[in-house]
This record gives structure tokens, C-alpha cells and sequence, in this order.
């Protein structure tokens, strides 16, 4: 019997896995089932939960995009040099209604083609209280987990992400656009009535909604309204009653009984670490 599988986490623990952070993969469960990909390993993070766990830096940052080391991680996993020539994290990924593609001054348009220039959808989520959001077709509904939603639904379809954007924008002037991730991070959220906000918002946005579709076209933006409502739940044994951040950069050996899994962040005893903001980070897992 190897009685390393039953010690506590530590320089002799059993090793999990080692290799560049990514995000964690997830499927849509109930509760959300989450994988973590570490080189040639795939660790079932649900299996964890309950059980002490090391995250140990090893002091080296890899670019996603080229593998080559990089002194600081950008957007999330680029070096410099990738992080100000790729279109994929140029500000228009940031605020799509001023996409670079639509003015002829994208870095990449082939890329923006496939990426940009497809079908979009807008959507209400419940994960910190009421927000707005973006995504596109084949990310939901990944795009509300990683947000940590307990409802989402879809409220419109349009054609491209610029014309995302531009309902995000008109919408976000009644609603939030952001998640208050220490207040998801909390519990659970109290249930919304996601169709009659969606009512209410509809409503409040009209005349500027009539505007899009008249500027670009019923088929270019169809709003929904009979979308069902997405219900999600977490595999989380107990919620923080303060959040406290954990970051590799400052503690290169985080470790604790993880207590749950939301969104992208890891719940242990000793606090919070978001795994997705740690990219490209080269660690193992104990």
C-alpha cells in the first residue's frame, strides 16, 4: 500500500500532476464537474474536494501562445511581445462595440473571421446578483460557469461580436456587466425571476433596441424571449465567510483543505485562488 496517498499535502505528498496552468475544463452537472489538465495528467478537482491539497509554484511563467518564459503573465497568460500583437487580446476583446475588424484596422482579420464574425449571444446571469454578458454560440454554457453563475439565460442572437457589444452597452446602462466575484465567492445567490427581468429590461431599452435593429437588421439581431432559464450548482462543501485571495506571485506554495470549487476559483480553508488568472504558470500538484 503506498501510505504517501493518505498523507498530508506537503514536499513528500503524492504528485498529481506538474506542468503550465490552464483553466479548468468543466462540465455542465449537477453538481458542475471540473478537470484540470496538468501536462500529460487530467485530475479530477471534484475528487479533491474535501481533501488537503498543495499548489506549488516553480517559479517559471510560460507564454500560452508561444511557450516561451516570461518574467510576468499579460491577459492572462501571454508575454509582451504576444499580449500587444495578437488580436485575441487586443481592447476589442475587452469592448467588443469598438471591434478593430468593422474599422479595417484589425491586427488579425483572418482570425476575427472566424472568432468575431459569427454568431453571438447576449445573456442575463445570476451569480453575484442581476448582469449582462456576452458569449459566443459554442460557449455556453462554459461562459457561465467560469463566471460562477447559478441562472443564466439567453436574451438575443445576433451576428457578429460588435453587434454583442452594442446590446451589452445599451444594456448595461439598467443592469450590472460585471460579476463582484467576492460576493460570489459568498454563496449562493437568492433565485431571480431571469424572464421578467428580462421583460422589465427589454422594455426600459427599447427605443435604443429599435435603433440597432433598424441601423442593421432583423436578421443581424434577434431578440429571445422564450428562452428556458439555465440553473447551475457548485460542488461546494463550505462557502468562506471572508474571502481572502490567495496569489502565487506572493505565496508561492498555496495549500489547504479545499473546500470547493465556483467558477474558476478554488475554495480552501486557507482562501481563494482563481485558477485562470494564473495561466501559463508552471506548478504541481500535490
Amino acid at each position: 500500500m503506498n501510505l504517501d496517498l493518505f498523507s498530508e499535502p506537503g514536499e513528500n505528498a503524492t504528485e498529481l500532476g506538474r506542468g503550465g496552468l490552464e483553466k479548468m475544463l468543466s462540465d455542465a452537472t449537477s453538481p458542475v464537474h471540473y478537470r484540470l489538465r496538468l501536462g500529460d495528467h487530467e485530475i479530477d478537482m471534484n475528487a479533491r474536494i474535501g481533501s488537503p491539497i498543495r499548489l506549488e509554484y516553480l517559479g517559471e511563467i510560460r507564454c500560452v501562445y508561444c511557450d516561451k518564459v516570461t518574467n510576468k503573465s499579460f491577459g492572462q497568460g501571454y508575454c509582451y511581445e504576444h499580449f500587444t500583437t495578437l488580436a485575441q487580446c487586443d481592447s476589442c476583446m475587452m469592448s467588443p462595440e469598438k471591434c478593430h475588424f468593422d474599422q479595417g484596422t484589425c491586427r488579425e482579420p483572418e482570425w476575427a473571421e472566424v472568432t468575431c464574425m459569427q454568431s453571438h449571444y447576449v445573456y442575463l446571469a445570476n451569480a453575484s446578483g442581476i448582469k449582462v454578458g456576452i458569449t459566443r454560440g459554442g460557449q455556453v454554457p462554459t461562459r457561465w460557469v467560469d463566471q460562477g453563475a447559478t441562472q443564466a439565460m439567453i436574451i438575443a442572437r445576433v451576428s457578429s461580436r460588435k453587434l454583442a457589444g452594442l446590446l451589452e452597452v445599451v444594456f448595461k446602462q439598467h443592469v450590472a456587466d460585471k460579476t463582484n466575484w467576492r460576493t460570489m465567492l459568498k454563496g449562493t445567490s437568492e433565485p431571480l425571476d431571469l424572464p421578467a427581468l428580462r421583460d422589465q429590461l427589454v422594455a426600459e431599452c427599447r427605443p435604443e433596441l429599435d435603433a440597432l435593429i433598424a441601423d442593421y437588421g432583423l436578421q443581424a439581431i434577434q431578440l429571445i424571449n422564450h428562452a428556458d432559464v439555465r440553473s447551475l450548482d457548485y460542488p461546494v462543501d463550505q462557502y468562506p465567510e471572508k474571502v481572502s485571495s490567495l496569489t502565487l506571485d506572493k505565496q508561492p506554495v498555496v495549500e489547504g483543505t479545499l473546500l470547493g470549487i465556483k467558477g474558476q476559483y478554488w475554495i480552501l480553508d486557507t482562501g481563494v485562488i482563481n485558477i485562470r488568472r494564473h495561466t501559463g504558470y508552471q506548478v504541481v500538484l500535490r
